[in-house]
């Protein structure tokens, strides 16, 4: 193992924050010494919920101008502005710090799509890795949009009826493509298109770029090997462990959904979490809620508060039916619920940290995704790894209660569906943990990589 010090640019989301926060741990436990720098929002994430920062990790925050938190109705050309100004300064001012103090960085690994990272690297003679946070299939639709299937791309993402057949990867219908090549997410993030050029042309550019990719072999081999011109490391998965001696944070108070869950029979609970960006409207929440109530089955469903204090669920009209079948709660440690024996679906958005989590508990989902790769995961979920099934909201985008609860009791029933759902899911967590496990190809692979740092070149 050879002596390093990797500075790990960390992207200010959470689907970009939790396997960053992985990776590290994983390097540390291999010896080696890791420098987070990300921008001060994303800072204050990680130090509110990973209490005990392992030694051996450093953490550097900077402004990037939106020290709250960036959002969807933000402008988001202007913030990748000024987190590309303000990130290069503060690297290049930490590169620099490093050096003095005896311990100098020796590579930069940066989350996706902020390429300038890699230039403020490459001006201070450091090699550079991406760490891709997202599928594999994910990075080779992007691939193959930019490498002679653009117009085939475009074409199909404004025809709801048409399919397309990329190299190594599922038969695609429009729906199933990541949102920033559809309309209208396409439209309304001009920015994402020609960032995600800028991010392959340079990784075109390197004689061996090195691209860590959240995954296993066992679930996306194909896609791992679907671009000829890239290699794609898996290094996944990377996420919190339910374990916790294993995972080492200190998590908030349970809100009693711990002892909820265990007062409820094996196999029995749908968990409803739809991540920390989504928004629903007043009607898609009634939906949601009588959906759920019409499933006869305990829930459990995660209700952010918003930051004036409101609790989205008071505007529920069935609120009181909602507390007698199941339990609202503002916050809970995900890992630690779907490892529970008493779960039995997750009703999820698609987020690619929340579906690894959902693979490695064994626990088959009802996907309703909404934006970016959530779509193409949704996809994998119900076609490829057959572990669940995809809502259809309606013509005006309103998921219906019926369509809610036919879909959670095609996952949770008694039918040939269900039970093959169930089956896969039971055999993707085998698969998951043999990748996660001491000697598996999550540490083979990371050992691999941070050795390959001694040799001298990318």
């Amino acid at each position: 193992m050879v002596d390093c010090h990797i500075l790990l640019l960390t992207f200010p989301s959470q689907g970009a924050i939790n396997p960053s926060i992985q990776f590290a741990k994983n390097l540390i436990r291999m010896g080696v010494k890791v420098t987070i720098i990300t921008s001060l929002s994303a800072h204050r994430r990680i130090t509110k919920t990973n209490s005990t920062i392992p030694k051996g990790l450093s953490l550097s925050a900077f402004s990037d101008g939106y020290d709250d938190g960036i959002s969807l109705d933000d402008n988001h050309d202007h913030f990748r502005s000024e987190l590309r100004i303000r990130g290069s300064k503060a690297m290049a001012e930490l590169i620099k710090a490093s050096e003095e103090e005896g311990y100098p960085i020796t590579c930069l690994v940066y989350n996706m799509n902020q390429p300038w990272a890699a230039e403020v690297a490459l001006a201070h003679h450091i090699p550079s890795a991406v760490l891709w946070v997202q599928p594999a299939t994910v990075f080779d639709i992007y691939y193959y949009y930019f490498n002679g299937y653009g117009d085939a791309i475009r074409k199909n993402g404004n025809d709801p009826s048409s399919t397309i057949q990329l190299p190594g990867l599922p038969l695609l219908a429009s729906r199933d493509l990541p949102s920033f090549l559809v309309p209208p997410h396409s439209d309304k993030f001009s920015w994402a298109v020609p960032e995600f050029k800028e991010q392959l042309d340079l990784l075109s550019a390197e004689t061996n770029p090195k691209i860590l990719v959240n995954t296993f072999n066992a679930i996306e081999l194909e896609a791992l090997r679907a671009t000829e011109k890239h290699n794609l490391i898996p290094i996944g998965p990377l996420i919190i462990p339910s374990d916790a001696s294993f995972r080492g944070d200190l998590f908030q108070q349970s809100h009693g959904y711990v002892e909820w869950l265990n007062s409820k029979p094996k196999s029995s609970v749908v968990y409803v979490a739809f991540g920390s960006i989504v928004m629903f409207s007043k009607q898609q929440m009634e939906e949601i809620a009588r959906g759920l109530l019409e499933s006869h089955r305990p829930f459990m469903w995660v209700v952010r508060e918003k930051g004036n204090g409101e609790r989205e669920e008071d505007k529920l009209s069935c609120l009181e039916e909602l507390r007698q079948e199941g339990l609202i709660v503002p916050w809970c440690s995900q890992s630690e619920v779907l490892s529970h024996p008493s779960l039995g679906c997750f009703f999820t958005h698609c987020g690619w940290n929340s579906s690894l989590e959902s693979l490695v508990s064994g626990v088959p989902m009802v996907g309703f995704p909404h934006f970016t790769d959530q779509m193409t995961i949704a996809k994998l979920i119900e076609d490829v790894w057959k572990m669940g099934v995809r809502v259809v909201p309606n013509e005006e985008g309103i998921l219906e209660r019926e369509e809610i609860r036919r879909c959670i009791e095609m996952v949770m029933g008694g039918g040939e569906r269900g039970r093959e759902m169930r089956g896969n899911a039971k055999k993707w967590k085998e698969k998951a943990r043999e990748a996660m496990k001491d000697g598996g190809s999550l540490d083979m692979n990371l050992k691999a990589f941070v050795d390959g740092l001694g040799d001298g070149h990318q």
